[in-house]
């Protein structure tokens, strides 16, 4: 690599993390739970440590009954936005909850926030709040965030073209999957055109959607097509092959709201009371994972570290080494480990890891391919031998 190129990545690796330090990245969370609660098998033993991403995932584990669940984020935007949800399921009644985070507006959002949410919350998620919940107020709080940005440009290249905004609500609305074929026939090559792909190889629009260069850079590797070429057989994947009426990730992505129908399993009325009751369960930390190991020390049932594994992998091999030996010090036989990466195939598990844990490919094989997402290139579960 040359001094030239070093230069202009570390360039970019510098706009990533201060976009990182100094947002809200994720407004909801894009790992299926429903095919991690299939993998985990939470009980009323569990004690779960996890990435906080946007709260939504943490909240659908509570219908599992665990014990407890450590939410971790670097990110106190993070962390603020899953207490602003706990306040929420808390104090709130639900009409005003559906409306805040299954509708994303609610007009008296500012008075509600004053009253019911705000006294609840540690002063950092104050001082983010205080500033931001003007979000639910104007449009979507989920066209707000960096990825919610995206999502916001994407919306309005639908919405400026009134066939493909019409072809979009018949695929939303598709009665089976031999109909959501014959529409996304026609919707693909209208969202994946030559100008959407040279804008999703593009860094920014990644860094806007919270992938960092050392994830892009496995895709790259793997993929002739890069970003762009994965991003195609992704989502040919899922619109084609697993029911879009259940897809509640899509439908926000395309829309900017949730339906009654078809949305997260803690926006469903019906667990409402159940997520109150369990709520206190719940501990955020802004940290990273080895730091909360070090601090809080015990036998963990179950370590959920979403993609984060592809950063360190890339740019700090000894915190990668470092986090590994925490999660298996904490660790118990049994313990379950969860990830995922954009690799196709990752090779980065030190040996160490390899040998403590019995991964379940077959078992992940399966879930991968049911997974509503559709973005991540491979899943682990490792079970601690």
């Amino acid at each position: 690599m040359s001094k030239l190129t070093q230069t202009f990545n570390n360039f970019r690796d510098k706009i990533f993390t201060n976009v990182h330090s100094n947002n809200l990245i994720y407004n909801t969370c894009w790992e299926d739970p429903r095919c991690d609660r299939q993998m985990l098998h939470f009980n009323n033993d569990s004690q779960i440590v996890m990435i906080t991403s946007a709260g939504c995932n943490a909240l659908d584990y509570l219908l599992d009954d665990p014990k407890s669940i450590d939410c971790i984020d670097m990110n106190s935007r993070q962390n603020a936005l899953l207490q602003l949800k706990i306040a929420g399921l808390q104090h709130l009644e639900y009409p005003d909850f559906w409306k805040l985070f299954g509708e994303g507006h609610h007009p008296e959002a500012v008075s509600i926030y004053a009253k019911y949410l705000k006294p609840y919350l540690p002063a950092e998620a104050q001082e983010f709040w205080d500033k931001n919940i003007l979000y639910f107020t104007k449009k979507s709080f989920y066209f707000f965030g960096t990825s919610g940005t995206f999502a916001w440009i994407f919306y309005q290249y639908i919405h400026a073209r009134p066939k493909l905004r019409k072809l979009i609500a018949q695929l939303l609305d598709a009665e089976d999957l031999d109909n959501q074929r014959e529409i996304y026939k026609e919707v693909e090559p209208k969202i994946i055109n030559q100008v959407v792909k040279w804008l999703i190889n593009r860094h920014v629009t990644l860094t806007l959607l919270g992938v960092p260069r050392a994830q892009r850079q496995l895709i790259v590797d793997e993929y002739p097509g890069k970003v762009a070429g994965f991003a195609t057989d992704c989502l040919h994947h899922v619109f084609t092959q697993l029911p879009i009426h259940e897809n509640y990730f899509w439908r926000l992505y395309l829309t900017g709201k949730y339906t009654k129908d078809c949305c997260p399993q803690y926006l469903k009325e019906e667990n409402f009371s159940t997520l109150r009751e369990r709520s206190k369960r719940i501990q955020t930390h802004t940290t990273t994972v080895s730091n909360f190991l070090r601090e809080k020390p015990h036998k963990y049932s179950h370590f959920i570290l979403l993609d984060h594994q592809d950063w360190l992998a890339a740019h700090d091999v000894e915190a990668l080494i470092d986090e590994w030996n925490l999660v298996l010090k904490n660790s118990k036989k049994g313990t379950n480990v969860l990830l995922r990466s954009a690799a196709l195939k990752v090779d980065f598990f030190p040996d160490f890891v390899e040998e403590a844990l019995d991964f379940q490919m077959e078992t992940t094989d399966k879930t991968h391919k049911l997974d509503r997402v559709g973005t991540y290139g491979s899943t682990y579960l490792g079970i601690v031998k």
